[in-house]
């Protein structure tokens, strides 16, 4: 689990939504919302099971802030609960993402957020630190095994885009 992920002041909360995008939106809002600081980690967790649904995690830099979300979160109809649901989170609030807009390297990417490292899909090796990456002002890292990991694809002209696509076509979107 990542360190953001293991904080005694981190918080799931359950707005019943089932889609990424909206999950993303909503995270915003309630950043927004919450006036919550730059060094918040706000991640997406997918619920299988019975009722399937995206479920949101804020983990948060002090009992104040923790207990301050608590109420305003639970005013606004939403199911809250303490800690993370799992350690696998899809960060979309983190240190740093607002610097991540259009084509940075792979150093600046690592340098200027909390991301620790980058992969590419199909193969084991590491780009290099002066590979570009087109950010598409869409980087949405993973926590693996405690590290905040953004997956990246190979790109036409030798550069790498992040594997989430900013908006994704549904399967059926022309039916």
């Amino acid at each position: 689990m990542g360190p953001a992920l293991v904080t005694p002041y981190a918080l799931t909360v359950d707005a019943g939504g089932r889609e990424l995008r909206a999950a993303d939106h909503l995270l915003h809002a309630l950043a927004a919302e919450l006036a919550l600081p730059e060094d918040v980690f706000g991640c997406t967790h997918l619920v299988r099971g019975e009722r399937p649904r995206v479920v949101l995690s804020l983990a948060l830099p002090s009992e104040p802030l923790r207990r301050t979300a608590l109420e305003r979160l639970t005013g606004l109809g939403h199911e809250v609960l303490p800690g993370v649901p799992d350690p696998v989170g899809r960060a979309v609030l983190y240190p740093g993402v607002t610097s991540l807009t259009g084509t940075l390297t792979v150093a600046d990417v690592l340098s200027r957020s909390a991301i620790d490292r980058v992969t590419v899909l199909g193969t084991a090796d590491r780009p290099g630190p002066g590979t570009p990456l087109a950010t598409r002002d869409h980087v949405r890292p993973q926590w693996q095994d405690g590290a905040l990991v953004l997956t990246a694809m190979p790109a036409a002209g030798g550069i790498l885009v992040p594997f989430e696509v900013p908006d994704p076509t549904s399967c059926c979107a022309d039916h």
